[in-house]
């Protein structure tokens, strides 16, 4: 246990390779699918706004429906028989639009993303899970900083990948592409060691009584309802600014639309070295200092790129925001894990996930309206000053000490007047 403890090399557990190569064919598979699917029913539909639209909500609204649900059965069945269906259900969906297609009904096509999005909400809490169940407490944040590490890389290469594989083979190809990369995801989660069973105890309750439960259980925690202010706060700010990068170009920066690109590259780039850093420094610094790291940044950033002209010093904005942008996601992700007992870690992913990203979808949908109202500069603010907001609600967290979890344990917090449980 001691060897375990003290292992420098990560690299060398063999949950953290097995669940990261499964994420490399799983990237592979979502950006070709995605870009495939993009260009395919812009093509094909000449761009109609509507339809292209339609793919947005076939990717977020699974996530209002389902991700609780998904949680709650995640918490029930196996972790490891649960990813790897869902990798097989969703390549068997992918085949089955595949032959669709060559009948000629392209309007299939949305079932793709919109299956694939309903078995994410079932197979992504069981992944934190089993990260709970593998990964030692004091390798826990570094394991984060490397998968956000492979998102980053993902958000470079993702899209040339996607684009690059559709414009040269074409949309049967694509998603023949995307149903192999599920299979090959599947294959190597297979090699996972055999699940723990879980408790036999879902005789006696019912799926709304675990629910309920797990709505029970997120609010008697000090540390995962602050938390869940913390995802309202960034949710919305992140959700405000998102439409609006292509605004900064055009109106504020004065410059063609194309040169939206390099904002996204350049925080694509800073994410891949802020994640590669975090996993260095994750001994050094606690998982709620690092989430309020990331905040900072990010309200330092937005208000930074709403009062310059300068294209390169919004670039150095970017970079800055992308480089602490992954201390939001290993920081939150890490609390969750040492603040939830294992059953019912599902639960409480599935209860978070959702605040995030509706308050994201709240305020993607009042951008155009808050900007017209505001300015584009005041929209940046307000952004600015949600993420301060959502600093101010994690400050408390700081003088508390977490322990990872067990089934059996609670959660330590020692502060200065005493210990609470």
């Amino acid at each position: 246990m001691v060897e375990t403890i003290k292992q420098p090399h990560i690299f060398s557990h063999t949950f953290i390779r097995v669940i990261l190569l499964s994420g490399i064919f799983l990237q592979i598979g979502t950006w070709v699918r995605n870009f495939a699917v993009l260009l395919y029913v812009m093509e094909i539909t000449n761009n109609d706004p509507y339809i292209v639209s339609l793919i947005s909500v076939a990717e977020f609204a699974p996530i209002f429906i389902f991700s609780f649900i998904g949680g709650t059965f995640a918490d029930r069945w196996r972790p490891k028989r649960t990813m790897v269906w869902c990798d097989i259900l969703s390549a068997i969906s992918v085949f089955c639009v595949l032959g669709t297609l060559m009948f000629g009904s392209w309007k299939a096509i949305f079932f793709v993303t919109l299956f694939s999005a309903i078995l994410s909400q079932f197979s992504q809490p069981s992944a934190m899970k089993l990260f709970k169940q593998h990964v030692p407490a004091e390798q826990m944040q570094a394991g984060m900083a490397i998968f956000q590490t492979l998102v980053a890389i993902f958000m470079i290469l993702g899209p040339a990948i996607g684009t690059m594989i559709y414009q040269s083979f074409g949309i049967t190809i694509s998603i023949g592409v995307t149903g192999i990369a599920f299979l090959l995801s599947a294959a190597v989660l297979y090699q996972l060691p055999k699940d723990q069973r879980p408790e036999q105890n879902h005789g006696q309750t019912s799926l709304l009584q675990e629910m309920g439960d797990g709505l029970r259980y997120v609010w008697s925690k000090f540390v995962l309802r602050r938390l869940s202010m913390c995802f309202i706060g960034v949710g919305l700010a992140v959700g405000l600014i998102q439409p609006l990068g292509i605004f900064v170009v055009v109106e504020q920066l004065g410059l063609p639309k194309e040169n939206l690109q390099w904002l996204f590259t350049t925080t694509g780039a800073a994410m891949l070295l802020g994640g590669a850093v975090v996993m260095t420094l994750s001994k050094k610094i606690a998982p709620q200092k690092l989430l309020a790291l990331g905040l900072l940044s990010s309200a330092f950033s937005v208000c930074g790129i709403s009062l310059t002209q300068s294209f390169w010093i919004v670039l150095i904005f970017q970079f800055v925001n992308g480089l602490f942008f992954p201390c939001i996601q290993i920081g939150i992700n890490t609390m969750i894990l040492f603040s939830s007992e294992q059953k019912f870690v599902g639960r409480v992913n599935g209860v978070l996930s959702p605040l995030f990203s509706g308050m994201m979808v709240v305020t993607m949908s009042l951008a155009g309206v808050v900007k017209e109202a505001v300015s584009l500069q005041a929209s940046y603010q307000i952004s600015g000053l949600l993420f301060i907001i959502a600093v101010c609600v994690v400050i408390p967290l700081f003088k508390m000490q977490l322990q990872q979890q067990a089934d059996t344990s609670e959660i330590v917090v020692k502060q200065e007047g005493g210990v609470e449980s």
